[in-house]
């Protein structure tokens, strides 16, 4: 079957929602329904304000920004959202029964060939689609968050999503800009968050061993190996050294990394004690707490430099 995309519906106007409607709205040739049950404010007041910091730091025109508002629509209205889609894109909460309900209300709405895409980040797209009649049309699209900044976008195979509806996703999300790659079996963390918490395990572990304190390990990597990483793969790394040495690597280091199946016990702690980081209640000092102390104005210093760093990153991806 042959798939084109002109029409994208994102269901859920919440952060990722609103976030992934301006990313596909940027694309000229896409037209984009926003659908939620929300009346509470006009949904596009999120995605105006995305627009305005990257005009703010020199990465889009108002003219862009124009144009990109011109090709977004909201409605409340199901029927009336799902008209002739191409391509349904939903965005609600990491909850199983809730998507996979989602997706058996609206199949009786849409085409035949409309392609269904669930923006998970873990859970199995084969039990999303299973309460689905068609389903080699349920993929998994894993865009992560903030959307319009970050390129990755994980295409994920379930056991019953046919390789055509894989591969029309996988070209249409490189037509519209993105940096997509295909996860060809449907596995718990896909790809990039098995990688993630591979490396949160053993961070987590040299904290909770007394190696080092948690602001070590993330100078540590972000100045060491995270300066590569964005340049050099780490599999491109393990060649660029030789698979004879990085074996002898291994064979040293390996017995001694961390290996528990369980989440950290000091991550366990830290949440029974409320002490979740920037979004714990501030103590007594005013101080936010989780691994490390944290003031507002350094919560606000720290999502305003990543945010400015992923802008600049990503203008010079292209």
């Amino acid at each position: 079957m042959s798939y084109e995309i002109k029409k994208v519906v994102v269901l859920g106007s919440g952060l990722m929602g609103n976030g992934l409607t301006q990313v596909f709205a940027r694309d000229k040739d896409t037209a984009v329904v926003l659908r939620s049950r929300s009346k509470k404010s006009n949904p596009f007041e999120g995605v105006r304000a995305d627009l305005d910091i990257l005009i703010k730091n020199g990465a889009m025109t108002e003219e862009d920004a124009g144009a990109i508002l011109s090709r977004m629509s909201f409605t409340d209205d199901m029927e009336e959202a799902l008209a002739d889609a191409d391509l349904v894109v939903e965005c609600v909460l990491e909850n199983m029964e809730l998507k996979q309900d989602l997706f058996r209300e609206i199949e009786p709405l849409i085409r035949p060939d409309t392609i269904l895409a669930t923006n998970t980040s873990v859970m199995s797209i084969t039990q999303i689609a299973s309460k689905t009649q068609k389903k080699d049309r349920v993929v998994g699209t894993h865009f992560w968050n903030p959307p319009y900044l970050i390129p990755l976008v994980e295409v994920v195979k379930g056991d019953g999503t046919s390789l055509e509806v894989v591969d029309a996703v996988y070209g249409y999300l490189k037509k519209i800009g993105k940096k997509p790659v295909k996860c060809m079996k449907d596995v718990q963390g896909f790809i990039a968050n098995r990688l993630q918490h591979a490396i949160w395990r053993e961070a987590l572990y040299v904290v909770e061993a007394g190696i080092a304190d948690a602001a070590t390990v993330d100078e540590a990597l972000k100045y060491g190996p995270g300066l590569r990483w964005p340049h050099l793969g780490i599999l491109e790394n393990v060649d660029m050294i030789g698979a004879d040495l990085s074996l002898d690597i291994q064979r040293g280091v390996i017995p001694y990394l961390a290996d528990n199946k369980e989440p950290s016990a000091l991550l366990e702690k830290l949440v029974a004690e409320g002490k979740l980081g920037f979004k714990a209640e501030p103590d007594a000092d005013g101080l936010h707490e989780g691994y490390q102390k944290w003031t507002d104005g350094q919560i606000a210093e720290s999502r305003t430099a990543l945010r400015e760093y992923l802008i600049k990153v990503t203008k010079d991806l292209k």
